[in-house]
């Protein structure tokens, strides 16, 4: 269900906001500013340096700056408006949450998107959505970052991440914005601390079985990848996966026209239950950082081994084209091509195809990623220290990053690259250690605070000489000296024994 027209007649964005503002300052909200000021050969050292400025970045920075950390930006490769996956590679209508999540509000009600669509559109209207339109989402997360804002820098990658031997994170950074004529401005910064709220892709990257690896690039995609889906107007398109994703792209090739559509599938039968849904809970947002290792292996082991099923509105709007068709038990067993045809086969027949689209996931290993290329040697997986049992074996979860309590980064040598402790990987790679809190919507809010709050001790922690030091010379005096007239001679003795 698309959004209704806004009502004209009060301006209800302006109000909320006016409400947001006195909620902060009830709460005394933003603290004041307290991280002293650090500078290294008369640069500014960023106190945190956030490299994505999609929702999980964007969580994140809003909680820091509520702790009073000012002195930090955000880095996004995407023009303004554009980051993350949303109107990207996200194809579906609506979100697949409950529209009652309350996302990235960080437990404040006039920041929930439900507050956000009331204002604008009514309550009746908001009783009578049935979940968020996906575009909407991003409006939102627009006026997020603006009614807070957050410190975006956009058109902005990272090339690499070099630790220095002073202690400071450089960010060599590539500036290219679209309308600058396509001339790309290299600088740099330094920050003390290093976010990575790199989404789903986490610290790897777009997943493609090896048996299509040689398939010529015009001829295929990961569902990641941005399509031109116009091109694909009378072709015969392959798609290769059960997700949501799977189904997103199969719908987006059909709408645009595609002569026909065969989703190939390993499995018997679409998964049908989320089980992972079945115990959320604020214990299982809560617990789960704090389980042993092998209970939280075994239930991300079932939960990737069970999978998420399709939303069934995904279903349906392929289910709906009768040149649709879907093929269960269906592996890949080879993939060629001829000239411009594709051939896939599978243990149920070859097809030929003018396209073929992998809806496969992403992968973790962080040695694929050139801008981490100089931490990679040294980061520490699961697979190096945990072995599971044989039955849990998982070659995508033992490439995990093993995490500490703060979100970051271990060296798989002690004393290597220090550094790591101050590179704190917020996404979709932190899912093993600290759980599903660091990129989905429902516990997004929960895994920024968890992560603000350990990068403030860390901080403090830090620069705790200087803050002994303030100790010592605050002088603001609470009592005057004066309270009463002739203080020596009204002392009494207090009986302790009574």
């Amino acid at each position: 269900m698309t959004a209704l027209n806004p009502l004209p007649a009060v301006d209800g964005l302006a109000v909320l906001e006016a409400r947001l503002r006195e909620d902060l300052d009830w709460l005394e909200l933003p603290a004041p500013s307290w991280v002293p000021a650090h500078n290294v050969d008369g640069q500014r050292v960023l106190d945190v340096a956030i490299i994505g400025a999609g929702m999980a970045g964007l969580a994140a920075s809003a909680e820091l700056r509520l702790l009073g950390i000012d002195n930090q930006r955000l880095f996004d490769q995407a023009p303004e408006g554009q980051e993350g996956p949303w109107v990207t590679y996200a194809r579906m209508q609506t979100l697949r949450s409950p529209k009652q999540l309350t996302g990235p509000a960080l437990r404040l009600p006039a920041l929930t998107f439900r507050a956000w669509y009331e204002a604008q559109f009514s309550r009746k209207q908001w009783d009578a959505l049935y979940k968020i339109p996906r575009t909407q989402w991003m409006e939102y997360l627009r006026w997020y970052r603006r009614v807070l804002d957050l410190p975006v820098r956009n058109d902005t990658r990272v090339d690499i991440l070099r630790p220095r031997r002073d202690g400071v994170i450089e960010l060599d950074l590539v500036h290219e914005p679209a309308n600058h004529g396509g001339r790309a401005r290299r600088e740099t910064a330094l920050a003390r601390h290093v976010v990575l709220a790199t989404g789903r892709e986490g610290l790897g990257g777009p997943f493609i079985p090896a048996v299509a690896r040689d398939l010529p690039l015009h001829l295929r995609a990961h569902s990641s990848d941005t399509i031109d889906f116009d091109a694909l107007r009378g072709k015969r398109v392959g798609v290769v996966g059960a997700s949501a994703s799977a189904f997103d792209n199969a719908a987006t090739a059909l709408e645009a026209g595609a002569a026909g559509v065969n989703l190939f599938v390993r499995r018997d039968a679409l998964p049908r239950i989320n089980k992972l849904t079945g115990i959320g809970s604020p214990g299982l947002v809560h617990g789960f950082a704090n389980l042993p290792d092998e209970w939280k292996w075994r239930l991300l082991h079932y939960s990737a081994l069970t999978q998420a099923p399709p939303p069934r509105d995904s279903v349906l709007r392929v289910a709906r084209f009768p040149y649709a068709k879907l093929h269960l038990s269906s592996p890949l067993t080879r993939v060629g091509h001829e000239g411009d045809t594709v051939f896939v086969d599978t243990p149920r027949g070859r097809y030929a195809l003018d396209y073929l689209i992998f809806a496969t996931g992403f992968h973790s290993e962080i040695d694929t990623r050139d801008e981490f290329a100089l931490i990679a040697p040294h980061v520490r997986r699961w697979r190096d220290r945990f072995e599971p049992a044989p039955e849990l074996s998982s070659d995508d979860l033992g490439s995990s990053p093993d995490l500490d309590r703060n979100f970051a980064l271990q060296e798989r040598i002690v004393g290597t690259c220090p550094a790591l402790s101050r590179i704190h990987s917020f996404n979709h790679g932190a899912s093993l250690t600290h759980g599903k809190v660091a990129g989905d919507i429902p516990a997004i809010s929960d895994g920024a605070q968890r992560l603000a709050r350990a990068i403030a001790a860390m901080l403090f922690d830090a620069d705790r000489e200087a803050h002994y030091a303030a100790l010592q010379a605050f002088d603001t005096a609470e009592l005057a000296g004066d309270e009463w007239a002739d203080a020596a001679a009204d002392v009494r003795t207090i009986d302790t024994t009574a």
